[in-house]
């Protein structure tokens, strides 16, 4: 009994210590003054100069004898012949009596051989720059270009011209089908995507992916949604109906460009000096700009034609054939009977033939008619496959909302088939559906 009156006294005390201490007015204990410590290693980078060598770079920081040594080790790795001008290269050296311990070589903004002196030479080793995922959410309105609003929009602030470049790049791609930004784009168009990216310590962008992407049009809303179903990063982008955004035929052969002439009747020829029809489309590009073939396909033309210039003509499926003209060039490979696929390069911008600038002429002709490539109403690609609908959904669910969690944002009407799809599939995960 007393050990027990004993201990009820020892945790009153303790809590009326605890409470006291918590109390207004009772001063807090100091805290400690960090401490900081010098690194053990002091670093000098050096840039590889035209003509030069590692083992000259290495010249005057570790002597002759050891540079075979080292240049062993490297050539584990990568060739030491091959290491391209401007390569980063770090020395480091230990604190106390500044020795040379350690060569870091970077050979890609993702590889780099670290090389560190051991008991009988030099050893190597290829470290991967580490990176981190996160996701971007962006919204904005076109109030000039789709360019500038991307570019200029504050939640890339932090990004690199060139990684904002790779966002227009990409939701190029994905809406080339259904908009062309060279031409359709307008003032008080909108926008809104969740873009994935693995980013390196210095916040550059490796690698990343389009989540869902929504683009309204002159008050039409296109949407993109990436399905993946095996996670093999393959998959492909479909609207809320499950419909693919891909049709059989790129809007234009070129990435984003600026279209000078336009499929017409009658046009001032520059050259001729007469006014003559103009049976396709002229976009203006700087020369060598890369010429992608439209959709898949056999080369049935390749070399000089006339007022074309230098041309391909590719023959597809239904009696669909399209011709590029005034190239500069063909890729290497492209051959009468070459088989090509959509988006594929067969060449490069010129201005061969009759062309007064640098410029792609790009005709379209089903059944030897010409038709305006700009107008033609092409059948979509595959939907979303039966067996993969319930996960489409889950999935399509998902992403919708990382769209409407943009600031600003409307909710996403779903379509009915959509709904219709969503309640069938909760059914099923309540055990309701059909057998």
């Amino acid at each position: 009994m007393v050990n027990q009156n004993a201990r009820l006294a020892l945790v009153a005390a303790a809590a009326g210590f605890l409470v006291s201490s918590c109390a207004p007015g009772v001063p807090e204990a100091g805290r400690l003054q960090a401490i900081y410590a010098l690194p053990s290693e002091s670093f000098e980078t050096l840039s590889l100069g035209r003509g030069q060598t590692l083992g000259e770079l290495l010249y005057r920081a570790i002597g002759a004898n050891e540079q075979e040594s080292l240049l062993l080790a490297f050539s584990q790795h990568a060739s030491p012949r091959r290491i391209r001008q401007g390569t980063e290269i770090t020395l480091r050296y230990t604190r106390d009596n500044h020795q040379l311990r350690g060569v870091d070589v970077a050979l890609t903004p993702d590889e780099t051989v670290r090389l560190s002196r051991d008991l009988v030479g030099w050893d190597s080793k290829l470290v991967e720059t580490p990176i981190y995922i996160d996701t971007l959410f962006v919204g904005g309105e076109i109030e000039t270009v789709l360019w500038n609003a991307v570019v200029g929009n504050s939640a890339l602030q932090n990004l690199t011209l060139e990684d904002r470049n790779t966002l227009i790049d990409r939701l190029d791609r994905v809406f080339q089908w259904q908009v062309d930004f060279s031409r359709q784009i307008r003032v008080g168009d909108t926008y809104r995507f969740a873009f994935e990216r693995e980013v390196r310590p210095d916040g550059s962008m490796r690698s990343g992916q389009l989540l869902a992407a929504e683009l309204v049009n002159r008050g039409t809303p296109f949407y993109a949604i990436l399905f993946d179903p095996n996670g093999d990063g393959e998959g492909s982008y479909f609207d809320l109906e499950g419909e693919s955004v891909r049709r059989a035929f790129l809007l234009r052969p070129l990435t984003y460009r600026r279209i000078s002439s336009l499929f017409t009747n009658s046009r001032y020829h520059p050259i001729l000096k007469t006014w003559r029809s103009h049976r396709g489309v002229d976009y203006a590009a700087n020369a060598g700009t890369d010429v992608m073939a439209t959709s898949d396909g056999v080369v049935i033309h390749r070399g000089l034609d006339g007022a074309y210039g230098n041309s391909i003509e590719i023959r597809h499926s239904n009696g669909f054939m399209t011709r590029y003209a005034h190239l500069r060039g063909f890729r290497s490979g492209i051959a009468v009977g070459s088989r090509v696929r959509q988006g594929d390069i067969i060449g490069y911008v010129g201005m061969t033939g009759l062309a007064t600038g640098n410029h792609l002429h790009y005709e379209m002709l089903r059944g030897g008619r010409h038709m305006d490539p700009l107008s033609v109403d092409l059948p979509a690609g595959d939907p979303v496959p039966s067996e993969d609908r319930v996960q489409w959904v889950q999935d399509m669910s998902v992403r919708v909302a990382f769209l409407e969690r943009i600031p600003g944002s409307d909710p996403i009407r779903l379509t009915a088939t959509s709904v219709e799809q969503l309640n069938e599939e909760q059914k099923q995960a309540q055990g309701g559906g059909s057998p």
